[in-house]
């Protein structure tokens, strides 16, 4: 019996343009999905990344970005630019839901308008040189009348004492506010520039000790009686002006002296306390009996006042 021949197999040498076949789909898709991918909402995603940077920001884990990236294509907005925007809102709200107590350090009813119209008028033509050069400016807020000392003639960079050059410039500021009895309150204020220093690891360090340097200053050197004066640091969160010019982060790198309304006086504090207590001082079993004196504690009125500001 003859044995069948097995006939050879020719080797496909084509198999190699199924696999090529495959990956060109593969590259095919990848591109369509990164086409797919550029074609999305920029406005959307601008608002995404500013609402996750603001919220990291406020956590401290980001240092706040100048970085500008364009919100919308046929009106390209700066990040920075809608950074200080909402900023600004958000500080706006929060002075809507906080307001300032009476009696406190906040802006109180009896306000005299017409004194700090005169005021600001005076110390605009003793300050005139300062204000021409721009290192002072002056406002009216609803607070009261705002001094804003600049740091381009107050403070060097990064520092929180104040220039021997502007002692004098300050020493007249304070001279007018002396004689009357207006309450004030400094508040330090920086650009979003950050800083990490050995003395201010960030902006709110030093805003902070720019705004108790002043108070020091007014009442260790210029007499200030201290329950007239308090400090406030706001870091960057106030800003004045855009802080993506030059121009716009100097305005917003300041000391603003807020006057506020007159001081208070602890007479009518005390008369106050005093008519609160009386109804559940005493309460008499009858028309005759009289309150005993364990019954009717004095009020008493509490000053904190930080000797280290003590001439």
């Amino acid at each position: 019996m003859s044995r069948r021949k097995r006939t050879k197999s020719r080797a496909n040498r084509d198999r190699w343009l199924v696999s090529y076949a495959d990956f060109i789909t593969l590259l095919f898709a990848f591109f369509v999905v990164l086409y797919a991918s550029s074609q999305v909402d920029k406005r959307k995603v601008g608002k995404l990344a500013l609402a996750i940077q603001v919220a990291f920001q406020e956590m401290g884990v980001f240092q706040d970005s100048t970085t500008e990236v364009p919100i919308d294509v046929a009106e390209p907005m700066p990040f920075s630019t809608v950074q200080a925007i909402e900023n600004t809102e958000r500080t706006a709200s929060l002075g809507r839901i906080v307001s300032h107590p009476e009696g406190a350090l906040g802006t109180g009813v009896g306000i005299e308008n017409g004194d700090l119209a005169e005021l600001q008028t005076e110390l605009e033509t003793a300050l005139a040189s300062e204000i021409k050069r721009k290192e002072i400016a002056m406002r009216r807020e609803p607070d009261g009348l705002v001094i804003s000392l600049r740091e381009v003639g107050f403070f060097e960079s990064g520092a929180a004492e104040m220039k021997s050059s502007s002692q004098a410039a300050f020493d007249r500021i304070a001279n007018m506010l002396r004689p009357r009895d207006y309450r004030l309150r400094i508040e330090g204020h920086t650009d979003n520039a950050p800083i990490h220093t050995a003395q201010f690891p960030s902006n709110w360090e030093l805003s902070t000790t720019r705004a108790t340097e002043i108070v020091r200053l007014l009442i260790v050197r210029d007499g200030f009686s201290p329950d007239r004066v308090s400090a406030a640091g706001f870091a960057e969160y106030h800003p004045v002006a855009p802080n993506f010019t030059a121009e716009g982060r100097g305005m917003n790198r300041r000391v603003d002296i807020v006057v506020l309304g007159p001081s208070l006086t602890p007479g009518p504090l005390t008369e106050a306390g005093t008519q609160a207590q009386a109804p559940a001082a005493a309460r008499p079993t009858d028309k005759t009996a009289q309150p005993s004196v364990a019954a009717a504690p004095k009020p008493t009125v509490v000053r904190a006042v930080d000797r280290r500001l003590q001439p």
